[in-house]
């Protein structure tokens, strides 16, 4: 979602006056069963899939539990989403260590303790190796649906292919991690969470990316800018064959490069 603001304008020294394109950002207040759980500033559209995809990704719901639907109710200064789930599928301790407020940048704000960090999935495998001739076209695919950066140059953008690199979803927020979530709460409610093994983020990778893209069982992880760290770590051991720096015609592998099908590429000394 965009907006218009007023904003000076300098350049080469002669200043004016201009209207310029603003992402938008809000507060989505969250609640489970009629208790909140989580307020997160994100841009405004695709609300039931961040609901869905956040709550996945974190560990908080366990998929059979977010069937129900996600009702929605427009507030005085930001938007209430309020979803019921089956005491069964919830995840008492998670939700109660999580804090009540989390900002665009990071799912992982407010964690109590470190081992609230670790991955608690299994080591993925890939069904099949993820062909290199195909990775290019992923970044470009996504960047020519990227219409709110187009015009703002403000926001991020997640989205989702299949290993054959058919396009499932793309969704875009001036948080990262709210963008990812968009889409796997996308996937979730399209039954596409199966299909989708490809995940390519427009930003940096760090390790709360690594660790939503292992909950959503995605196993080959894509982003233009660098990786941390931390996030190679992971990727390592969740699995994720993790890529950074993936522009025009080239990507650099951090993680797990057995999973890549190299093809015709020539190894240079």
């Amino acid at each position: 979602m965009v907006t218009q603001g007023q904003a000076v304008q300098v350049k080469e020294g002669i200043r004016r006056d201009v209207e310029d394109s603003l992402v938008v950002e809000e507060p989505l207040q969250i609640r489970i069963n009629g208790r909140p759980f989580s307020i997160t500033m994100r841009t405004p559209g695709a609300d039931a899939d961040l609901v869905r995809g956040l709550l996945y990704a974190e560990g908080i719901v366990d998929l059979q539990g977010l069937g129900q639907e996600v009702v929605l109710t427009r507030k005085e200064g930001y938007m209430d989403a309020s979803i019921e789930v089956p005491e069964i599928f919830l995840c008492q301790d998670r939700m109660e260590k999580r804090s009540l407020i989390a900002n665009a940048a990071c799912g992982f704000c407010g964690k109590t303790e470190i081992a609230d960090l670790r991955l608690q999935q299994p080591r993925l495998q890939p069904r099949q190796p993820l062909a290199a001739g195909i990775i290019p076209g992923l970044g470009q695919e996504m960047r020519s649906r990227q219409t709110g950066f187009e015009a703002t140059g403000g926001c991020h953008a997640a989205a989702a292919f299949s290993i054959e690199g058919k396009f499932l979803a793309l969704y875009e927020d001036i948080g990262r991690h709210n963008a990812v979530d968009k889409v796997i709460g996308h996937l979730i409610g399209e039954g596409l969470l199966d299909v989708a093994s490809v995940l390519q983020v427009s930003g940096r990778i760090s390790f709360e990316i690594v660790s939503k893209a292992a909950a959503a069982g995605i196993p080959f992880l894509c982003a233009v800018s660098a990786p941390s760290s931390l996030a190679v770590q992971w990727a390592h051991e969740a699995g994720i064959t993790l890529l950074a720096f993936c522009r025009e015609n080239r990507f650099t592998v951090y993680a797990n490069k057995e999973n890549i099908d190299f093809g015709e590429t020539v190894n240079g000394q």
